[in-house]
């Protein structure tokens, strides 16, 4: 199972610069890939509904301050 993330800039100067943004973001796991999506997060073992929602969460928190936008999904 993985959960990919797209992660949308504001080019208005309010951004934390993206490597910033993708430190935080490996923190949590995520990997930088290429395609549609900016990263993913592949689950050791079948994550429930529960565990994607905690990652959403963690992924909300991380990002917070850096006026980053992004959308999660999860196959």
């Amino acid at each position: 199972m993985k959960t990919y993330l797209q992660i949308w800039y504001n080019s208005d100067g309010s951004c934390s610069p993206p490597s910033e943004v993708n430190s935080r973001l490996m923190s949590l796991g995520f990997q930088l890939v290429r395609g549609p999506y900016d990263y993913v997060y592949e689950w050791d073992s079948s994550a429930s509904l529960d565990d994607v929602l905690r990652l959403g969460d963690k992924t909300h928190l991380t990002l917070a301050g850096t006026g980053v936008l992004f959308k999660i999904e999860t196959d």
